[in-house]
């Protein structure tokens, strides 16, 4: 015996009793219900069901947990079955804010992909319908069938926001959505399809409009509003090129708008917070990025001209030392501002055949420099796990890095006794 699937018969069924027909391992099976099955992209209703014993009273409410599909059959699952027999009685109550939610989503998903065969002849080869977003995935298969429209090579943000205006012109119209069943494909195929059938009988065809103006019309089992003023808003996100196709990131219905007053909010809050209107706002912020972009020029100009500085100071030394190792503090600069200036120095006679360390001092490590002939790298390897230091490097440049200005003037001492 077969289900009785009243979500075919009427989207808005909310509650309704039935009969256990049976209970399994996997699941029990209901002589009709208006849990929608997963499937055609679309996630399974949920809900719960009350048992009734046999004196009519109400017994426990039980969670359904997932709803699929089982030939002719729907088989409902909870996560646990006890006190369901077969041929009891349970009422059922559908979770409606789940349910109106798919249904806005997926036929805002119709409305949209039917725009972009209208005007760019896409044909939707893949849909999905996440929690954050869904996606079709548009082939520029076809020639539009908007006369005026010729088909386009690419799917650009431009050709988009012209679908997106098109599709919402479609739910502002508040198009009547309809469901027509065919029992062979010849009859269904008299519907003016975007979309090649894949099976030849007990064939849904669901169309946006009249069949003869549809701004959609193709074959899906999921559940659909009544009118296409109930999806309330679509919404592109972005799109980007997908293997040969185009996918399009969007949103239907309250989760639009949900999104839309998200970023509202936020965009209302960035502009307060930089005394600014919402208007001026992108301009506010071009014009903070050009006054970082100057900033940071200018840093560079000083950090090369402080580098100069440093370097002439170090040539000094280095002239005058009498020891191989030379220890030169930076006292502002950061690890990485002294390996740039270490570069001037690394396998160069500049070196004067000494060692040079650069100390960072605020990063607690040293910049070991030499011209090749002192072994950089090497001397980091072998010494500065002696004070809790860290690092490696080549012949002519290494790091070492370490916990404290202390420890770091230990390693410095050993190495000025080593290579004495």
């Amino acid at each position: 015996m077969s289900t009785t699937k009243l979500y075919q018969s009427d989207v808005y069924t909310k509650e309704w009793d039935a009969v256990v027909t049976r209970v399994t391992e996997d699941g029990f099976y209901l002589d009709r219900t208006a849990f929608f099955p997963e499937g055609g992209g679309q996630s399974c209703d949920l809900g719960t069901i009350q048992i009734i014993d046999d004196a009519g009273a109400s017994g426990p409410v039980l969670q359904v947990t997932d709803v699929q599909e089982d030939g002719d059959d729907v088989v409902h699952r909870l996560a646990s079955y006890e006190g369901l027999t077969e041929g009891g009685s349970v009422r059922c109550r559908l979770d409606w804010a789940r349910r109106f939610d798919n249904m806005q989503r997926h036929c805002g998903e119709h409305i949209l992909s039917g725009i972009f065969y209208q005007e760019c002849g896409g044909v939707n080869r893949g849909f999905h319908m996440g929690d954050d977003y869904m996606t079709i995935d548009i082939s520029l298969e076809d020639e539009p069938t908007n006369p005026e429209r010729t088909k386009p090579d690419i799917v650009d943000w431009e050709t988009a926001l012209h679908c997106e205006r098109l599709a919402n012109e479609v739910v502002w119209s508040n198009a009547p959505v309809s469901v027509f069943r065919f029992d062979n494909r010849e009859d269904a195929e008299k519907m003016p399809l975007r979309k090649k059938l894949a099976f030849d009988e007990d064939i849904s065809i669901v169309c946006v409009g009249s069949p003869d103006h549809a701004a959609d019309c193709v074959a899906c089992c999921g559940t659909h509003p009544s009118t296409a003023g109930q999806v309330g808003l679509i919404k592109l996100y972005k799109v980007e090129k997908y293997k040969e196709m185009f996918r399009i990131y969007f949103e239907a219905g309250a989760r639009a708008l949900a999104d839309y007053d998200m970023k509202h909010d936020m965009l209302t809050e960035l502009s307060n917070n930089y005394s600014s209107s919402i208007e001026d706002f992108p301009d506010k912020i071009r014009g903070l990025e050009q006054r970082a972009a100057d900033a940071k020029g200018e840093l560079i100009q000083l950090k090369r001209a402080f580098t100069e500085i440093e370097c002439a100071a170090l040539d000094e030394a280095l002239a005058s030392a009498d020891k191989k190792v030379v220890v030169h503090t930076l006292e502002h600069f950061s690890m990485d501002d002294a390996f740039n200036m270490a570069k001037s120095y690394m396998g160069k006679d500049r070196c004067c055949g000494k060692l040079i360390l650069l100390y960072s001092k605020p990063s607690t490590s040293y910049i070991l420099v030499s011209d090749g002939e002192i072994k950089c790298g090497a001397l980091v390897k072998e010494y500065a796990n002696f004070y809790q230091g860290k690092g490696g490097g080549n012949d002519v440049s290494a790091r070492a890095i370490f916990t404290s200005d202390e420890n770091a003037a230990l390693f410095a001492d050993l190495l000025s006794k080593h290579l004495q």
